[in-house]
């Protein structure tokens, strides 16, 4: 049986700020190397021995080609070279594919085997500096069962270093946005952010820039609702955006928090996610969420922010 064939609703983990990740590792001779993806980026594991690689010309070093799946061809990444990790031809035959689907951009990464799923509360997650300062690879970590400590990569900042083209263009303007009335709120305040990834809070600062917006990030969800929570008036804050995975709190604990404090129950929110399945934008809406953009068309987020400000005025 697979390691992926048992594994819960999103919906439900959502709930009670849980995760389930498919912990893999990438070589054999890594002492204690484990690594995490969150299981609703992923679709299969593969063995690479049963599938021909295509290579492509003058390619990113890191991309090793595409296989055809199922009558998709799919671009190969090879993660472990990514962390400097250098596979012998031995461990290469022996290694699988770990397919994922990221805003629907399929893509397969090598690996060497799928340990297991597990389930984590997102509070259990953290994201120290020390990891941060390494390349900006690891996102957070956690702690498996035995002690062994298991990293989360920020894959986006992958897909933005090989495929670059799968990213948002943060130079791409919504072609009304001259159009558009930006009201007294958005143009005098500042809108608040949640998101993890060094990748997408690069995108999000240019694409605010670009506007003349202003905005302020947090690291996780928890530091923007001690943030808002602090303040003495959080009705000025002319809206809120959020991705779902986080560590500490997940942006569906995000919305939660907000929308039952009477404080803060009007402050328009939209999440800005990779993880963009129907369950994750039907739970982001029956929790209160007011809009939903996946992570590659954040260039429309000014206009989506202005809608759903006059929306909820």
């Amino acid at each position: 049986m697979s390691v992926l064939d048992s594994v819960d609703a999103a919906t439900n983990l959502a709930k009670n700020n849980e995760l389930q990740l498919l912990v893999f590792r990438i070589s054999e001779h890594v002492e204690s190397a484990y690594y995490a993806i969150n299981v609703f980026k992923t679709r299969e594991v593969v063995e690479s021995k049963n599938h021909f690689l295509t290579q492509i010309p003058a390619a990113h070093p890191l991309l090793e080609g595409t296989i055809t799946l199922r009558g998709l061809q799919i671009p190969i990444l090879n993660l472990p070279q990514w962390l400097e990790i250098t596979l012998s031809k031995e461990d290469s035959a022996k290694s699988n594919i770990l397919v994922c689907d990221f805003n629907g951009i399929i893509i397969g990464l090598r690996i060497m085997d799928a340990y297991r799923v597990i389930k984590k509360n997102w509070n259990e997650m953290h994201a120290p500096d020390s990891y941060r300062q390494k390349n900006g690879v690891v996102m957070n970590h956690t702690r498996l069962e035995n002690g062994s400590l298991c990293l989360i990569l920020d894959y986006e900042k992958l897909l933005a270093d090989v495929i670059p083209q799968a990213m948002v263009d943060v130079l791409e303007s919504p072609s009304n946005l001259d159009d558009l009335v930006i009201p007294k709120k958005l143009s005098q305040g500042v809108v608040l952010i949640a998101e993890d990834s060094k990748t997408a809070q690069t995108h999000l600062r240019q694409i605010f820039k670009n506007s003349k917006i202003s905005m302020k990030i947090f690291d996780n969800g928890k530091l923007l609702i001690d943030y808002i929570f602090a303040m003495d008036d959080p009705t000025i804050i002319p809206a809120v955006i959020t991705d779902i995975e986080m560590p500490e709190m997940s942006g569906f604990t995000v919305i939660q928090e907000l929308k039952k404090n009477p404080m803060t129950k009007d402050i328009p929110i939209i999440v800005n996610s990779s993880m963009t399945g129907s369950n994750n934008k039907r739970e982001a809406e029956v929790l209160g969420a007011d809009d939903f953009i996946d992570k590659t068309k954040s260039h429309n987020v000014i206009p989506m922010i202005i809608s759903v400000i006059n929306k909820c005025a």
